[in-house]
């Protein structure tokens, strides 16, 4: 683990430590994040979600297609996340510009989630959410295709954080936090380090 506090340098391209930090992507226990976007008010809105992939492109996360972070994107294709690890030992806050996520990136994603997390994309909603514990309990029992291979439920959809900054954070028990910051410049990326 790449370590902040330390004296080595982290060098110049910021995807070596979110390699180095995030797990991959077939590691079962994917990371969470708090996501931020501008609400259709204009007013911020956040919530946690699931980071479902990494890559160089960007940071994946999967939701239903009529939820208001969807509604939210579409109006204003920006957002931000923040990645936190046990103890606040550690964060990463990503910003940048959105996009849907690749078709086989997605498919990659579905394959790999949970059988509950699949029965979440087929039965999730605002109508389930509002009946009884009863009629919630019998909802949730509905057959739905949720096995490996299956397709992935109609309202399942995926977006894409394409960083244009990322800010990792180190505490220290025994000196200041501190955050190193990477900026998209054309191709590549500056850096500085500020205060935690």
């Amino acid at each position: 683990m790449i370590d902040l506090q330390g004296d080595a340098d982290p060098g110049d391209d910021p995807w070596v430590l979110v390699e180095d930090w995030l797990p991959a992507d077939d590691d079962p226990d994917r990371p969470q994040a708090v996501l931020a976007t501008v609400g259709t008010d204009g007013c911020p809105n956040a919530r946690t979600v699931l980071v479902s992939a990494v890559d160089r492109s960007g940071f994946a996360v999967h939701t239903h297609r009529d939820s208001r972070k969807v509604a939210e994107l579409a109006a204003v294709p920006r957002a931000a996340m923040v990645v936190t690890w046990p103890g606040f030992t550690r964060q990463l806050v990503v910003r940048g510009d959105v996009v849907a996520d690749a078709a086989d990136s997605a498919a990659r994603v579905w394959s790999a989630r949970s059988e509950h997390l699949r029965r979440l994309a087929w039965l999730n909603d605002d109508v389930l959410a509002g009946r009884d514990r009863a009629g919630r309990v019998a909802g949730w029992a509905a057959d739905v295709p949720v096995q490996a291979g299956s397709a992935p439920a109609p309202s399942w959809t995926g977006f894409r954080v394409m960083p244009q900054e990322l800010t990792f954070w180190a505490g220290g028990a025994d000196t200041a936090s501190r955050r190193l910051q990477y900026r998209r410049v054309g191709e590549g990326w500056t850096r500085r380090w500020l205060a935690g």
